[in-house]
């Protein structure tokens, strides 16, 4: 009878073994898929800003006397560039978003820079660079989502925070949930 017991207690502990090996590996596998999901977002940011100067110099051609605007420009595009947590990237991105949005509303105002070329090949690829870095984002929040919801499901919650498992923030560019959905568009 006591080694029929010791059994049991065997085969109950090689169960629970079992049981945070595979919840350990799978949060794991979800932090790495969210820090893979970030680094899709890295890229397309990286893009983004290394579009930036050549709109500049070909906005400067047309519109030299707007030094105030193309300098906010390449200072926001230089702060999003040395921006690391997640936090600050939104947060420079979200001023680099609003300057260029003044840097294409001054295109308005300069019908030879709006007719130009070179200028609506780099909006082009700049749109089509804000349409893949929306889906970077969804993918990236989606993942942060599963994440965040599996280390508070049992039993994830009780090994979560002794293996530093903690919430990971989603990357927020300011706008409610919805408009994460779309992609923003940078032609006016």
């Amino acid at each position: 009878m006591p080694f029929v017991a010791l059994l049991v207690i065997l085969a109950i502990a090689a169960v629970v073994v079992m049981m945070v090996i595979g919840t350990y590996n799978r949060l794991v596998s979800l932090r790495q898929g969210a820090n893979q999901a970030f680094a899709d977002i890295d890229v397309q940011l990286r893009q983004r800003q290394d579009l930036i100067p050549n709109l500049v110099e070909t906005v400067k051609g047309y519109a030299a006397h707007e030094s105030g605007t193309l300098e906010a420009v390449v200072a926001a595009r230089n702060a999003a560039a040395s921006a690391t947590s997640i936090d600050d990237k939104v947060q420079a991105e979200n001023v680099l978003t609003g300057a260029l949005g003044k840097l294409f509303a001054l295109s308005e105002a300069y019908p030879d820079l709006k007719a130009n070329s070179n200028f609506l090949k780099l909006q082009d690829e700049l749109s089509d660079i804000e349409n893949k870095l929306a889906a970077a984002r969804r993918f990236f929040n989606n993942s942060v989502s599963e994440f965040n919801a599996a280390i508070q499901q049992f039993p994830a919650v009780i090994l979560a925070g002794m293996f530093g498992f903690s919430e990971r923030p989603f990357f927020d560019v300011g706008a409610d949930r919805a408009a994460l959905n779309t992609a923003p568009s940078v032609k006016f």
